[in-house]
């Protein structure tokens, strides 16, 4: 080899070794910078708030602690439940009124009492919701559940009339019709050893949902989820949410760009589209419709239900898109089936498992209707089910369908005399607030008594918040205690139930609301006399 090609090759060794050297040293500087950064940062909050012990090398946090469940569907993820019931437990700072705990070096502050509670979700000043809420937006967007601000603010006031009592009680004969419908279906089960209960009250939650918001008041059809399970709308609205929550709790499906390189990510896309072109072509036609009724009679100054107030903005100012409206219908159709159909599905399995409960609703239902198993509710009927709310409210208590709020801070702050810096991530776990032993004594024992007006006087009204509480409480609570009281109380007028599990083989389930994590088994059979 000549002399001047060895040199070459020398002198481009030696440049290629030192720019490699070069390399490593910076990427070992960055690594020590980026551990250094954290530990400061985890000794910082340690210094504020009193917070769950962890090693600084430790870069799982506090999640180390908690058990580790395999998913039927996605291999290994960490139970996010698990946080939620352990990281609330009162051998950990039981005087302290909120805490910190670690998932990985993220801190989130454990909001455990009712004082600490009121104080962040009372007022305005903590309105945005945290940064977990944003896996939701491929489906629901930025409508009244995950925006805030401003656009939270206009829309929650102009949907605020149309959760007014006066429109709610137009939505009893749907709730009547989809309740016997659903009654129906329960006949079928009645000779069978057991029946899980959530799959057919899922389907009927489903069925109200649409009825009153998209399908019945468009095009005069409906999508019949009970009748039809297998359609592929129904599919897809609950494989939708079964795929978010799988993301939410396994890391390498956070990266958007490879989430949608991989199967799950093309499912969901799939199903996102099933479900935003069918309520876009909803919206459509009920569009359609209105122009033509308004050229033809003009508008009628009357209460108006959900979509139609939604879509007269939108034709009369231009400021709300159909994307936005189709946001806002989605958001109703998702949150409210779900939340509903799981607290119902609760509520069941707790009267089945509590036959002196369940007698007393039984004599408590036929003092109002008598042996007529299929006269529809009233609201006169809703207000004299006075036993069955305190039932409802009981089994909220113990299983509130959304088990966690969770708000992200948008400046410094001090709350309970701790200062909480900006950004940080804040979270009530419903699920353990619901068992402070000072404000509910004996917490885990099912006692409808407990919200008998007189044991209800000096709670603190934060105490128990099964639908949030402050301003961004749950917009249509009142419809959901409703439906509740209707679909149960026809169940109810029709069947005895006999829940086949205990408590403790009944484990909630890491999902978005508080599902089972097995089957609710309950045997259902007909009431043999119901009227002495």
């Amino acid at each position: 080899m000549p002399f001047s090609t060895f040199l070459s090759t020398g002198l481009e060794y030696v440049e290629f070794h030192q720019i490699f050297n070069l390399l490593c040293t910076a990427a070992t500087v960055g690594i020590v910078s980026v551990c250094v950064r954290y530990v400061l940062f985890r000794r910082k909050y340690s210094e504020l708030l009193p917070s769950r012990k962890v090693r600084w090398f430790n870069i799982l946090g506090n999640v180390i602690d908690f058990p580790w469940t395999e998913q039927a569907r996605n291999g290994f993820s960490f139970n996010v439940f698990s946080i939620q019931v352990l990281s609330g437990h009162n051998s950990l700072h039981p005087k302290a009124q909120l805490y910190c705990t670690w998932a990985s070096y993220a801190p989130f502050i454990i909001f455990k009492k009712a004082e600490a509670v009121e104080a962040l979700i009372s007022g305005t000043k903590h309105m945005k919701k945290s940064w977990s809420y944003n896996w939701l937006h491929s489906w629901l967007g930025t409508g009244l559940l995950t925006s805030y601000g401003s656009k939270w603010k206009s829309r929650r006031k102009l949907l605020n009339p149309s959760f007014h009592f006066e429109i709610l009680k137009d939505f009893l004969p749907v709730f009547n019709e989809q309740s016997q419908v659903l009654v129906k279906h329960l006949q079928k089960e009645t000779t069978k050893d057991s029946t899980d209960i959530a799959t057919p009250i899922t389907l009927c939650s489903l069925d109200i949902r649409e009825f009153l918001h998209t399908v019945k008041t468009t095009l005069g059809v409906n999508i019949r989820a009970q009748e039809n399970s297998e359609s592929q709308y129904v599919k897809s609205v609950l494989r939708a949410g079964e795929i978010i929550m799988e993301r939410m709790v396994n890391c390498w499906y956070w990266i958007d760009f490879l989430f949608n390189l991989m199967e799950a990510g093309k499912e969901l896309n799939f199903h996102l589209k099933v479900l935003h072109d069918f309520t876009l072509s909803v919206i459509d036609e009920k569009k359609k419709k209105l122009l033509s009724r308004d050229s033809e009679t003009g508008t009628k100054n009357k209460r108006k239900a959900l979509m139609d107030v939604l879509l007269e903005h939108h034709l009369q100012t231009k400021d709300l898109t159909e994307e936005d409206i189709r946001e806002e219908v989605d958001t109703f159709a998702f949150e409210g089936h779900d939340t509903t159909s799981v607290g119902i599905s609760w509520a069941l399995y707790l009267i089945g498992l509590h036959k002196n409960v369940q007698g007393k609703i039984h004599e408590e239902l036929d003092g109002i209707f008598g042996d007529d198993v299929e006269r529809p509710v009233d609201t006169k009927d809703l207000q004299d089910m006075h036993y069955l709310e305190c039932v409802l409210k009981e089994s909220q208590r113990l299983f509130p369908s959304v088990p966690l709020i969770a708000r992200e801070m948008t400046q410094d702050t001090n709350i309970c005399g701790y200062p909480i810096p900006k950004g940080s991530t804040c979270g009530v776990f419903v699920y353990i607030l619901h068992r402070d032993e000072t404000v509910f004594p004996n917490p885990e024992k099912f006692d409808p008594d407990r919200f008998l007006p007189e044991n209800c006087l000096n709670r603190h009204p934060f105490a128990y918040i099964p639908f949030s509480a402050g301003p961004r409480n749950c917009i249509g609570q009142r419809f959901a205690m409703m439906e509740e009281k209707v679909l149960v109380s026809a169940i109810l007028r029709n069947f005895t139930l006999e829940s086949l599990d205990p408590r403790d083989k009944l484990p909630p389930a890491s999902e978005l609301v508080l599902r089972s994590s097995r089957p609710i088994r309950i045997r259902i059979r007909p009431r043999q006399k119901l009227h002495t």
